[in-house]
């Protein structure tokens, strides 16, 4: 009983490594690292959806900072970081996840303040 367990288990390990070896692109990851292009292309496209809303919106304001971190990010040479912050962006705008009060405002302090 042991040994046709065996026989199978053996069986089945050469047949998967033969696969393998005979289709080595298949293991090859699908995607690849973003490139300056493909940050510059999610950049543009969340900065589009962010300017869609009033200047004064809070998600608009937290948008624009996921860009330009976006931005430090490929200044770094991080594109799939920069990427990343950019689709952090364009959620910020499609969900609107944050909302003032009617009569709120938004006042950014500045450092000195």
């Amino acid at each position: 009983m042991h040994l046709l367990r065996f026989a199978i288990c053996t069986f089945g390990l050469l047949a998967g490594l033969g696969s393998a070896m005979a289709s080595p692109g298949a293991a090859a990851p699908a995607s690849e690292e973003p490139t300056q292009e493909d940050c510059n292309v999610a950049v543009a496209e969340a900065r589009a959806l962010a300017a869609a809303l009033p200047s004064d919106h809070l998600s608009r304001y937290f948008a624009e900072r996921h860009l330009h971190q976006a931005l430090v990010e490929a200044g770094n040479g991080e594109f799939d970081e920069c990427v990343d912050m950019a689709a952090r962006a364009s959620d910020e705008v499609r969900e609107r996840r944050h909302e003032l009060a009617p009569g709120e405002k938004l006042k950014v302090l500045g450092a000195h303040e």
